[in-house]
């Protein structure tokens, strides 16, 4: 009696043949093979981005303080008498933005050094092996949002402020004074927040980056106070001229000191520093272990 023979194995099908130049030419995936971009980096950025709660509470404070101090005090001003008021109603919206500020320092830290300390970045860099693509992507996507809630806030600030005080003899602010309590303060807002990125990329420690951006912001102007001596006047002067503080005090007309930096200044310093940084934070990206 015969033995049954085992069935024939049937022809694969065509997606199954050989490829050329395949590094497995008995095998091609059906799956389409799409070359990877900095677009599919931006999305996963974002998707992460607003994916976490800590970018809706940082965010949420931010528009807290800006708006409700704001408008808090607009309401003060326009209740005190004519000459109290200054001569530029958008002035007022300074002191919301500056302890607003704090919360896009502390966001634009997280954006990269929280992924240090949960040990994402290691996932990240997985999904996306060139580094300066993760960072640009993370760069992108903060900045842009960054943006656009300095933008809306601060916008939304100046309007009530102006029609607040429009019948208390403050002036009515012209265009350009318009454009940089605007879209001016959200620009250097937005890379003030960049240069914690790469802070943050450069400490890889949450604290530690926040600690050193919150000090850039507030101490050049605490130890300005506190020198007396007439031989540190220079030192202290300059410190007071380049403070963050003074240089946003800048786009609302209404410098700390008559010297140093005017008009869109600040924004160039600003961007120019941010730009160094992230020249550090790419470097030392591609030459550390993740």
């Amino acid at each position: 009696m015969s033995t049954p023979q085992p069935p024939m194995p049937q022809a694969a099908p065509d997606w199954q043949a050989a490829a050329s130049g395949s590094p497995y030419p008995a095998y091609t995936s059906p799956i389409p093979v799409v070359r990877t971009h900095l677009a599919h980096a931006v999305a996963c950025e974002w998707t992460k981005m607003r994916s976490v709660r800590s970018t809706l509470w940082t965010m949420g404070v931010f528009v807290f303080l800006v708006v409700g101090i704001g408008l808090l005090t607009g309401f003060v001003v326009a209740g005190s008498s004519p000459d109290q008021t200054g001569d530029n109603a958008l002035s007022l919206g300074f002191f919301g933005l500056l302890l607003g500020s704090m919360c896009i320092i502390t966001l634009g830290v997280l954006t990269t050094a929280s992924e240090y300390g949960t040990g994402m970045v290691r996932t990240t860099m997985v999904a996306c092996p060139n580094r300066g693509r993760v960072l640009a992507a993370k760069a992108i996507v903060f900045f842009l949002v960054a943006f656009v809630v300095t933008l809306v806030s601060a916008t939304l600030v100046a309007l009530v402020q102006v029609a607040l005080l429009e019948d208390s003899g403050v002036r009515a602010p012209d265009g350009g004074e318009w454009l940089k309590a605007t879209v001016g303060v959200a620009l250097y807002i937005a890379l003030l927040g960049l240069l914690s990125l790469a802070m943050g990329s450069v400490i890889r420690h949450s604290a530690g980056a926040i600690t050193i951006m919150i000090g850039t912001v507030l101490a050049p102007l605490v130890v300005a106070l506190f020198m007396f001596s007439s031989s540190l006047e220079s030192v202290q002067q300059a410190l007071f001229e380049y403070s963050i503080p003074n240089q946003l005090s800048i786009f609302y007309a209404n410098a700390l000191t008559d010297s140093g930096p005017s008009g869109w200044d600040p924004l160039w310093i600003m961007l120019g520093v941010t730009a160094v940084a992230f020249a550090g934070a790419f470097a030392l990206l591609e030459k550390r272990d993740v």
